[in-house]
């Protein structure tokens, strides 16, 4: 019961059976610092909210975060935005957002979408995976709107994390709505027995059953990454004009 009332205090109000979601009620306009911290309680640190790269819009009853990716950006700290909201440890987790590139969106040659993470460090841009301090399992669009999902893992080929690419016919759509919903589950120590599944509109794109993502009982999937910015690195990465996405109904269940 104390777990149920700080979720209503903190804004993240609970779903259907074990489902949460993040309530994203607020007027429309920019989005600041004081509502994010509102809306995402418990972050430690944040990427272009108080840069103004984001605001709230209200579009066919959906409540969406707008992200700006400006011109010439690439990595958090230039375009879009990012954080880590903490979630109770868990076993397995599945995430859940509705996500809709807008006209002028410009793929160039990819960028990151949010996902999960675990453990104290939030393992991402070449950190090690040592399966000690963490993992993160995120979704990347790429060229020309194909998709793939990006993981850092114990048996990553390469110091920049793992690539599951989408099928070959798939591409996201600019002005389509998509639900982006991923699923991780913990292995057991010393085995290679975790899974890794990534759904598009309820159409399974990925599944890893053969995945080590820790190698101490104590780490589980513990953090949302929202993560969301051109690159890669350098201007190869970069978007030819100003650009936006839009994220909405963040959910996530057992």
């Amino acid at each position: 019961m104390r777990f149920l009332i700080l979720l209503l205090m903190s804004g993240v109000t609970p779903g259907v059976g074990q489902q949460l979601h993040i309530d994203l009620s607020a007027a429309p306009g920019p989005y600041n610092v004081a509502i994010w911290k509102k809306q995402w309680p418990g972050c430690a640190y944040e990427d272009g909210i108080a840069e103004g790269r984001m605001e709230l819009v209200q579009d066919a009853g959906t409540q969406w975060l707008r992200a700006l990716y400006p011109k010439g950006s690439h990595g958090a700290d230039l375009g879009g935005a990012g954080w880590r909201f903490p979630l109770r440890s868990e076993l397995a987790l599945a995430l859940r957002y509705d996500l809709i590139f807008e006209p002028d969106f410009d793929f160039v040659k990819g960028g990151k979408l949010p996902g999960l993470c675990g453990g104290k460090k939030t393992i991402t841009g070449g950190d090690e995976c040592n399966g000690l301090e963490g993992w993160s399992a995120r979704v990347m669009w790429r060229k020309d709107g194909r998709g793939q999902a990006y993981v850092y893992h114990m048996n990553q080929p390469s110091k920049y994390g793992d690539e599951f690419d989408f099928p070959k016919s798939f591409r996201f759509e600019l002005g389509k709505r998509y639900t982006i919903a991923l699923r991780v589950e913990m292995n057991s120590v010393g085995k290679r027995d975790g899974k890794l599944m990534v759904w598009v509109n309820e159409q399974k794109l990925i599944e890893r059953l053969d995945m080590e993502w820790r190698a101490m009982d104590d780490i589980g999937v513990n953090g949302l990454l929202f993560n969301t910015f051109h690159g890669g690195s350098g201007d190869s990465w970069a978007p030819s004009r100003d650009c936006h996405a839009r994220f909405g109904n963040f959910s996530w269940s057992k």
